[in-house]
Formats: structure tokens, C-alpha cells, sequence
């Protein structure tokens, strides 16, 4: 009566085989950690961002082997993929332990690398896909061909790229996948190009440790140093929102949509990816629709996504169009969503008293809310509904700093909301059929893709009926496994005794199986390397980012054999901290092409330091360098 220990794959088991001829398209969402991750893939995540030990652009979240191990195992149940962000600057002596740490990850079951320092490239990688990382600056065709021709399956677009000039990438090299941001918090420098912080603070946003210069506070000055605005967040973008424009992304070429926030909490990331998940799933059921979810499983969700539940520091489409606002120059914080304005403030000892006009009549306020008026944050201690739709609001602190009438008041923490996400996160299943059926020697059990065979002495069923009732009520009860039963169906002969404990053995047992098949189905590639000249634009000086001697080398065999060295060794006094395509002039409403000040913005001042501001209006770039 003992199992075969064959496993095989049903006729149906080939991997995420596409719905006739759709294009497969991936939501990428961050991974903090292991739990993060799997929030964003039980939230409808196809593929998540995770950082290694070290070496990953974000200093802070590093993972051990182990932890990335045991979410690719999740992750690729649902046929999900983990990249690695390797994708910091790498010294001479850490390349060695980097290389080291590509082959652990891939061991570990990681799907591919994201990085940044090419030096890599002269080192002996695993067979695992290669992403050129958002901070190799790929704004331009020829910078996202030349990096396909050195073997990269994968570019991440600049932030800074408009749909019309990503679809004219896509047009030029239709070879390679293009992935691009949707979501989340914006750098205002062109990644991989932003100095400002090594400069400043020696915190490198090339090594991961970046200070965030952007949302610190500054006074604009005039070509005469004199102050045109004070104290203010001049630099800090508001966040990315491009919800509204996923068709176009897709239909100019976007294969994978990118949500930012390697440094955000498991609420987070569930609400911003079921958020996405929920608009790309409405897109691919349209009749017209040429695309189709990169994985399995179906998410239920009991609480309704909104990108101003969690954090949120307003939102920018980011130059989708260039028209827009992107800036928030009152706060860098989380601002969440605007519930009204203030009326009046009473001040008692320890503790404030607003009243507020809300925006809707419909908006319910709590204990334990948090509020927002401009810089400052308050908790919500106790809530009266007033007369003539005004509500009267204690608040846990005693506000000190004057608040004006009709000052707008953001509501960043709703209680209530959050306390739902919470006890009731999403859950995902995939959706299985069960199929007994007979063998010459015994039983095959089907579940989904996975088969397994059993050598039972049959026996008929004393009681007919009800053997085939158990049967059906033991085999469907996939209980906390990834799967869910559609179907369950005995194709029989004729109705067999089959002990419970048995039929759950098989269960358990071909699905323990199927499991280990999934966590280990993975596709390899030849990361085989070249060495194309590179692209006429490409600079050579300290932007090329050079940062060890295989850097070195490769550049060298790409042409430049001048390269300079990057900003972090050669603290260049003359390099340019910020490239944006942000401008300041835009901002304040004074765009030279539209309507130019008569006093125009100069200089950035901050804690006694001075940055010298430059518009290139013919590209539409402001740069910032230290004088």
C-alpha cells in the first residue's frame, strides 16, 4: 500500500501558459523583507524587488540568504518571480564578496539580478537574467539598446521618460523587456545621477545610504543672493501616481510596472499593490485588451484600496503630463488625504481643540486618526459633531505654532481603515481541480498541474453513496495550502473504499510534491556578456559611475578607455550634484517658454551652504552644483 514516489506534470501543467496570444504583464511591487514580500504577492504582486545581505541600493533593508530563499519558495507557488537589487557601486575589495553573494541568491532559487556597477560584468555570474538597474541612467535609445547588447534582458527606464518617448524606445529596441515606475516616492535627480548627498553629508546614493537632500529645507534665492521664498521644501516631489495611465504604458511598450518603496511597511505595500492589482485586472478584462496577468492565483480583498490610506505625500503623474504640479513645498511628510479645513483652534494646556469644516459630509472621523496641517501632525483624542456640519476635533498635543482660517487639514492615518487591513490582509488561491482516477495497481490523484500515482488494493464501497460523498468532502480540503478547489471529481469505475486517513495522505502528499516542483521551476539564461561601443551620448567623466578596476576594464573594452573616476572617489569640485528634469521655474509658474519671471530663482541655501541652480530649457533639465 505504499506510494510510487513518481511525480508528473498533467497535460496542463506547462508554466503560466498564455490566455491565445496575450502579452504577459508583470506588476513588480518592493519586498522589505520576507513578510512584506509575501503581503505584496498575497495583495496580486506578480513579481517582487528584494535586497540581498548587502549591496543593494537601499543600505537599510538587507536580508539574509535564508529569508530570500523562503520567499522565492512562496513566491514561485504562484509562479511569481524575485529579483535581487545588487545594484549598488562596488570598491575593489567588496566585488569579490558581491560576485559571492550572486551565486548564494541564485542557489537560494532568485529569478535575477538588478545591478548597477558593470563591474560585475567581468566576474563569473550565475545563469540568472540581468536588469539594468533605473541608476544606469537608461533615458535614451541608445543608452537601453547598448545595454541589451551587453546582455541585460531587462532595462528600468529613468523616471523622468514621458510615454511618447518611451514608446519611441520601445520602437528602436523591441528586443528588450521595459520595465517602468508607476508608483511610490520620486527621487527629483535622475537616478544614478544624483551627487548631492556623497557631497554633502559622505552618504552615497549610488552605495545606498542616501541622505535625501531632496526633502530637506531651503530658502530660493536670486542671482543677487537675496531670499525669493523661505524655508522652503523646494526640492521634495510629491509621490509617483500613474494609475490613470497603465494602458498607454503597456500599449507603448511597458512590460513591468515598478512600485517604489523598498523602505515601506507590510500596510503599505498590500494597499498600493492590491490598488494596481485591481485597475490591471479591470484593463485585462476588456474585450480589446492584448495582455494578461504574469501569474496565478485569485486575490480577495476586504478592504478598499486607496493610495491615500497609507503613506502619501500627495500625487504627481510625474510629467505624464509636464503641466503638473510635482512638488509639495509645505512638507516632505505624509500628507495622506485632505478631509476639510480648519474653522477656529483652541488651545488648552496640554492638548488643542479644532474645529474643522469637512469636505464631505460623509467623512467619519476617529480616536487614534491622525491629522496633518501643513508641517504640523497631531493624533486624534476625541471627536464631537457640532451644528451646521462642523466637527469639533481634541487633538493629543497643544499646537503652537499659528494656524490660519481655512488652513487645510489631511487626514494620514485613518484608524479605522488600517485596523481593517490589518485583520483582514488579502488572501490568495489558486483555483484547482481535483481528479481521483483509476490506475491498473491503484489511484492517480490530480491536483491542478500535478499528478500522483498510488498503489491501493481497491475494494468496493460496502456503502456507495456515501464513499463517494467522502471521497469528494476529504480530497476538496486544501485547508491553508496556495490552493482552493474549483472542482473536485471521481473518475471511477465504480465507487472504492478508500480510508479517510489515506485519501488524506495522498492529498497532503501530492501537494507537498507539487509544491517542492513549483518552489524549484525556474528559467535559466545565458548571461553570456558583450562589449559594444558605447552610445555617442554617453558621458565619460564622473556620470559614468566608475568605481573599481572591473568597471575599469569593461568601459575600456567598450571604447572609453579615458573614463573618469566616479563622483564617490574623485569628489570632482566642479561636478554638477542633481540633474532633474524637475525645474523650479515650472514649479513657481514661471517656465521661460510660457511665462518667465521677472526675478528668477538662482540659488538654493541650506544649514550655510550654497547650490548654484542652471536651466537648460532646451532639454528641459535644471542642474544643482555646490559653489
Amino acid at each position: 500500500m505504499a506510494p510510487t514516489t513518481q511525480l508528473t506534470p498533467t497535460a496542463s501543467s506547462a508554466p503560466l501558459k498564455e490566455l491565445s496570444s496575450r502579452q504577459p504583464i508583470e506588476l513588480l511591487a518592493p519586498a522589505r523583507n520576507y513578510e512584506v514580500g509575501k503581503a505584496a504577492i498575497d495583495a496580486g504582486a506578480d513579481a517582487v524587488y528584494i535586497g540581498p545581505p548587502l549591496f543593494g541600493a537601499r543600505q537599510a533593508v538587507g536580508n539574509s540568504i535564508e529569508e530570500i530563499g523562503r520567499l522565492c519558495r512562496y513566491a514561485h507557488l504562484f509562479g511569481c518571480r524575485v529579483w535581487i537589487t545588487l545594484n549598488t557601486l562596488l570598491t575593489d575589495e567588496e566585488l569579490p564578496k558581491a560576485v559571492e553573494m550572486a551565486w548564494q541568491v541564485y542557489e537560494a532559487g532568485a529569478d535575477g539580478l538588478l545591478i548597477q556597477d558593470m563591474g560585475l560584468l567581468e566576474h563569473t555570474l550565475p545563469p540568472l537574467r540581468l536588469h539594468a538597474s533605473t541608476q544606469c541612467d537608461n533615458s535614451s535609445a541608445g543608452k537601453v539598446e547598448w545595454l541589451s547588447e551587453v546582455g541585460f534582458k531587462r532595462v528600468v527606464l529613468a523616471r523622468e521618460l514621458n510615454i511618447r518617448e518611451i514608446a519611441s524606445i520601445h520602437e528602436q529596441v523591441p528586443g528588450v523587456e521595459l520595465e517602468a515606475f508607476v508608483h511610490g516616492a520620486l527621487c527629483v535627480s535622475y537616478s544614478g545621477q544624483c551627487y548631492m548627498s556623497e557631497a554633502v553629508m559622505g552618504r552615497s546614493a549610488n552605495r545606498g545610504c542616501c541622505a535625501q537632500m531632496c526633502r530637506q529645507r531651503y530658502d530660493i534665492l536670486d542671482a543677487n543672493q537675496q531670499v525669493i521664498q523661505r524655508d522652503t521644501y523646494a526640492l521634495s516631489l510629491m509621490d509617483m501616481d500613474r494609475s490613470a495611465y497603465l494602458r498607454q504604458l503597456l500599449d507603448a511598450g511597458v512590460r513591468s510596472l515598478k512600485i517604489e518603496g523598498r523602505l515601506k511597511d507590510a500596510a503599505y505595500v498590500r494597499n498600493i499593490t492590491a490598488y494596481y492589482r485591481q485597475h490591471l485586472d479591470a484593463l485585462f478584462s476588456q474585450p480589446d485588451s492584448p495582455y494578461c496577468r504574469a501569474s496565478k492565483g485569485e486575490v480577495s480583498i476586504a478592504f478598499e484600496p486607496d493610495p491615500q490610506k497609507t503613506f502619501h505625500r500627495g500625487a504627481t503623474p510625474y510629467l505624464f503630463p509636464a503641466s503638473e504640479h510635482m512638488a509639495n513645498m509645505l512638507t516632505p511628510k505624509s500628507t495622506g488625504e485632505t478631509i476639510g479645513k480648519v474653522v477656529s483652534v483652541r488651545t488648552t494646556q496640554h492638548s488643542s481643540l479644532l474645529t474643522l469644516r469637512p469636505a464631505t459630509r460623509q467623512l467619519v472621523l476617529s480616536n487614534g486618526d491622525g491629522l496633518s496641517i501643513g508641517n504640523l501632525g497631531v493624533s486624534v483624542n476625541g471627536v464631537n459633531k457640532l451644528r451646521n456640519g462642523e466637527i469639533e476635533v481634541l487633538t493629543n498635543k497643544q499646537l503652537t505654532e499659528p494656524i490660519a482660517p481655512n488652513a487645510v487639514v489631511c487626514r494620514n492615518l485613518d484608524k479605522r481603515w488600517t485596523d481593517r487591513l490589518q485583520s483582514l490582509p488579502p488572501v490568495r488561491k489558486i483555483r484547482v481541480a481535483v481528479v481521483l482516477s483509476e490506475t491498473q495497481d491503484g489511484f492517480c490523484l490530480t491536483i491542478g498541474e500535478y499528478s500522483r500515482s498510488f498503489k491501493y488494493d481497491k475494494q468496493p464501497a460496502k456503502n456507495a453513496e456515501r464513499a463517494m460523498v467522502t471521497m469528494c468532502e476529504q480530497l476538496s480540503k486544501l485547508g491553508d495550502t496556495v490552493y482552493e478547489a474549483s472542482e473536485v471529481r471521481l473518475e471511477l469505475t465504480e465507487p472504492w473504499f478508500v480510508p479517510i486517513a489515506e485519501l488524506n495522505s495522498w492529498r497532503r502528499e501530492t501537494i507537498s510534491e507539487g509544491e517542492k516542483l513549483a518552489a524549484n521551476r525556474r528559467e535559466k539564461v545565458d548571461n553570456s556578456i558583450g562589449h559594444p561601443a558605447l552610445p555617442p551620448t554617453q558621458h565619460t567623466d564622473y556620470r559614468l559611475n566608475v568605481m573599481n578596476r572591473s568597471a575599469r576594464q569593461f568601459y575600456a573594452r567598450c571604447g572609453a578607455e579615458e573614463a573618469a573616476d566616479a563622483f564617490e572617489k574623485s569628489h570632482d569640485s566642479e561636478a554638477w550634484l542633481m540633474t532633474c528634469r524637475y525645474c523650479l521655474l515650472r514649479e513657481m509658474g514661471h517656465c521661460r517658454k510660457i511665462s518667465p519671471a521677472q526675478v528668477e530663482p538662482a540659488y538654493l541655501r541650506t544649514a550655510g551652504r550654497l547650490f548654484q541652480l542652471r536651466f537648460n530649457c532646451s532639454e528641459c533639465r535644471m542642474s544643482i552644483r555646490e559653489v
